[in-house]
């Protein structure tokens, strides 16, 4: 069996930067280049997918909005959010993005059930949730809370861009835009479900699953 993807500790960043050095590695990627996990962890920022639209940023204020080449809509990067990036050759473990999200969904639902949080997928909406019965949400997302974000970037057969889990942080942010495009969708982290737990053991159980998962 392969040894999996490299994990790299990338500390605090900035966004722009970052994203920069993803598609720098993507686009220099060779057939032999072994895939990585980047844990990082970003000063606050709002991020527009490609689909993302400007009306689901109700008041940005004083955040930086970046738009950027990863699918979904809008969403918001700050401390105490576990960002993991996977640059994953998905031609070569043989998969396609559909399966690659499941993967990563699968990662962070473990991450959660050790933590003693029930999660799930919702059908139609990328992402990992728990229940909430104030959630103002509507079609299939009424009744929950959002807890990790996902978007993916997918060139000459390689992923970029990756998952954030929300652990410890500022939450207010978040009720600036309608998260990943959903109005009245409440987004939740560990701590507010009563889960203490550092950034730094979020973190590497998270890459320790996200290894698994993408381990031939």
């Amino acid at each position: 069996m392969a040894a999996g993807p490299i994990v790299r500790e990338l500390g605090r960043a900035e966004y722009l930067p970052t994203w920069q050095a993803m598609r720098e590695f993507t686009a220099a990627r060779t057939d032999d280049t072994a895939d990585e996990l980047w844990l990082v962890e970003h000063p606050p920022v709002f991020t527009l997918g490609q689909a993302g639209r400007r009306e689901h940023l109700l008041d940005p204020g004083e955040i930086a909005v970046v738009a950027t080449d990863r699918g979904g809509q809008v969403t918001y990067h700050g401390p105490g959010q576990v960002v993991v990036y996977t640059l994953i050759d998905l031609r070569r473990l043989g998969i396609f993005v559909r399966e690659l999200v499941h993967r990563i969904e699968h990662s962070v639902i473990q991450v959660l059930d050790e933590a003693g949080v029930a999660a799930q997928r919702v059908r139609g909406a990328p992402g990992v949730y728990v229940r909430d019965q104030n959630s103002r949400a509507g079609g299939g997302l009424a009744g929950f809370a959002k807890i990790a974000a996902l978007g993916i970037k997918v060139s000459r057969g390689c992923s970029y861009h990756g998952v954030a889990l929300n652990v410890a942080m500022d939450l207010a942010p978040f009720s600036r835009i309608d998260p990943c495009g959903y109005a009245g969708l409440p987004t939740v982290d560990l701590s507010t479900l009563g889960v203490s737990i550092t950034w730094r053991v979020a973190a590497d159980r998270l890459a320790v699953h996200l290894k698994q998962q993408f381990t031939r």
